[in-house]
């Protein structure tokens, strides 16, 4: 658990909509049993949303017009671990906490997870808030291993998938919640990446202009047929 605090420790708070006046019932995380036909291995987002159509019409009316936010665990194989109601919120907001959506992962040891959370209004679109806690849940997902590949928006009759509208991918390379010192890393190493490729043009071009055979040059540099055919060569 120490391993979870501090990945969460690392990623900046975010705000989400609350106030005493909205009284907000908090939850304790609910594990929601499966049936044996609903422990499926996850294809795509049609797969997921099969499932939660399921969960969330089990709710009764009053519930569902309130904000749900859960979290489907998966293994490598994408076969469902465990599915989490991990809070309550209003019609219009939900609060999430990364202790509370990483706490059962781990002990699951769930390798990969889907995001869930529905819309009572069925309005799928997504709002900033939306993008802001998959980004950060994202980057802690990340510290601790834990893949997250989709988050969808859901519904009574229709859902949003932030991995089939590309969002997700968008998102994954954002910077905003990565810690520093990771960041600094990724730039150490994108820099360090650039260095090796000029080497490997300078020598590329140091050896077309000893008249080497282009393809000589691709298996001695590593660079591209295309990159040596384009190369000036240098003069020796």
């Amino acid at each position: 658990m120490q391993e979870l605090q501090t990945a969460v420790e690392q990623s900046h708070s975010i705000p989400y909509l609350y106030h005493p006046a909205l009284a907000i019932k908090r939850l304790k995380k609910m594990n929601i049993k499966l049936t044996d036909t609903q422990k499926i291995k996850l294809l795509n987002s049609t797969d997921i949303y099969g499932v939660m159509q399921q969960v969330l019409l089990r709710e009764n009316k009053i519930d569902r017009n309130k904000e749900h936010f859960w979290t489907i665990g998966l293994d490598n194989a994408n076969r469902i671990l465990y599915l989490e109601l991990i809070s309550l919120g209003t019609t219009t907001s939900v609060p999430v906490e990364p202790m509370q959506v990483f706490r059962i992962a781990v002990q699951k040891a769930a390798l990969k997870m889907v995001l869930v959370h529905n819309h009572p209004t069925g309005e799928m679109k997504h709002s900033q808030g939306d993008i802001d806690i998959t980004d950060r849940l994202l980057q802690v997902g990340r510290i601790l291993g834990i893949e997250v590949i989709d988050h969808l928006i859901i519904g009574e009759k229709a859902y949003n998938s932030f991995s089939d509208t590309g969002l997700l991918q968008q998102i994954q390379e954002s910077t905003r919640y990565v810690p520093n010192y990771q960041l600094q890393a990724k730039i150490k190493q994108e820099a360090e990446k650039i260095g090796a490729q000029k080497e490997k043009l300078n020598l590329a071009k140091a050896l077309k202009g000893k008249g080497f055979p282009i393809s000589q040059i691709v298996e001695l540099t590593g660079i591209s047929e295309e990159e040596a055919k384009k190369l000036k060569p240098k003069k020796a």
